[in-house]
């Protein structure tokens, strides 16, 4: 609210929002329900992830932004991988909706991010897991993603990977068999248990494969759909007015 009154108070419909620490989007987002063109900047594709998401649940198909400064192309992803190999696994998370998962650097149990559904009305929360692997890959790193996908007893595992997989990665990853979901909209519907996804795959729009739609995603709390604004007036309102 303290921030839709600044805003309504310094600027008029149509003018542009400048945010260069944006954070969680929250004065992104009251720029667009005014109607003002906006600018939102921040240093993490984690936080770009979260202000993207927040936006279109907010406002769906009617946010339209462009985001500037992710990779567009496999060399921009191989870049950004050797540049910082944090920001390239929260940037291939934020592909698929995915949350990373919060561990100290240095910390790995196999798991770099978790997608949760629910696909059986108000049973319970299940879980993707992901692994991302910027290097070399081979038909080990798929036996050990099922090794976690077993310990950690998740429906689905994915690895994202910068390199195309290999005929045995695949036959390996086939072997583990399908998730069948029994939920109401869902039923009968089958996911690979193992699946593997190249960052070539990502950037060409192909997502994991597993119970999702709005209502069933429960990775991230969403944000409340946006209310229509009051009309704004025509002239920009005095400081006194807005107080």
């Amino acid at each position: 609210a303290l921030l839709e009154r600044i805003i309504l108070a310094s600027s008029n419909e149509g003018d542009t929002v400048l945010d260069p620490f944006c954070g969680c989007a929250t004065a992104v987002a009251v720029a667009q329900r005014l109607n003002s063109r906006w600018i939102g900047i921040d240093i993490t594709h984690l936080a770009v992830n979260l202000i993207r998401t927040r936006l279109k649940d907010a406002f769906g198909d009617n946010a339209e932004f462009e985001v500037i400064g992710e990779p567009v192309s496999l060399p921009d992803a191989e870049a950004l991988a050797k540049q910082d190999s944090w920001q390239f696994q929260w940037w291939a998370l934020g592909l698929v909706g995915a949350r990373p998962v919060e561990q100290k650097k240095g910390a790995d149990r196999g798991i770099d991010g978790r997608l949760f559904f629910h696909d059986e009305g108000h049973g319970k929360t299940k879980q993707v897991i992901l692994s991302v692997k910027a290097g070399h890959t081979t038909v080990q790193h798929i036996r050990d993603l099922r090794g976690v996908l077993d310990r950690e007893r998740a429906e689905i595992g994915v690895l994202l990977t910068m390199q195309e997989p290999t005929k045995p990665m695949k036959a390996e990853a086939a072997s583990a068999g399908f998730y069948e979901s029994k939920g109401v909209g869902f039923a009968g519907h089958q996911y690979p248990r193992l699946q593997i996804l190249s960052i070539e795959d990502l950037l060409q729009g192909k997502g994991v494969e597993y119970p999702s739609f709005r209502h069933s995603n429960v990775t991230f709390k969403k944000a409340r759909k946006a209310e229509a604004p009051e009309k704004r007036r025509g002239k920009q309102l005095k400081m006194d007015e807005v107080l």
